[in-house]
């Protein structure tokens, strides 16, 4: 599946694979914002994750189409946080070793929160490009699977199941 072609059908199967793994979070109107922009906006609660971000969707997605093989190899990940938390999450839950590089500037809350996941933090460079290219590197060398953040079809689907979500919650909403 290329970039180009992740479809509704992608999106529903993403839904599948998360039933019962992910919280289903409130979707509400809010009025300050709706005033603000003169229309009806709504709010996804997705902080009300367990790791209190929608990362948690793509990451688990892609770890759960994962070969056995692979979940035997581990995972790798680049982030400075919210992703990094929901693979080492994720991959806790799963049995699969977790590496994640993250850039020497990440919070520290979020560093000990992914250490606290099980997984292993590398913590390198003082760019995010430098930390890419170091993971990127480590993968290549351990033979990890890398789960990017966003740049990966079955996290798009993942992450889509957010608009299923809020659609069939609000039915209403048209943009």
């Amino acid at each position: 599946m290329s970039m180009a072609s992740v479809t509704i059908d992608d999106i529903r199967e993403a839904a599948k694979r998360l039933q019962g793994e992910v919280s289903e979070t409130p979707c509400l109107p809010s009025r300050t914002l709706s005033a603000i922009c003169g229309c009806e906006v709504f709010l996804k609660f997705e902080n009300l994750q367990f790791t209190a971000s929608f990362k948690e969707r793509g990451a688990l997605n892609k770890m759960a189409q994962l070969t056995p093989e692979e979940r035997a190899r581990g995972v790798l990940a680049v982030s400075a946080g919210n992703h990094a938390q929901a693979v080492a999450y994720h991959a806790e839950r799963m049995g699969i070793a977790a590496t994640i590089v993250m850039p020497r500037f990440a919070s520290s809350v979020k560093v000990e929160n992914t250490r606290g996941f099980g997984a292993e933090v590398v913590l390198e460079g003082d760019t995010f490009e430098d930390a890419r290219v170091a993971g990127l590197k480590l993968a290549a060398e351990r033979g990890y699977t890398l789960v990017h953040p966003y740049d990966d079809p079955a996290v798009i689907a993942g992450q889509g199941t957010i608009g299923l979500e809020m659609l069939a919650q609000q039915p209403g909403i048209d943009t």
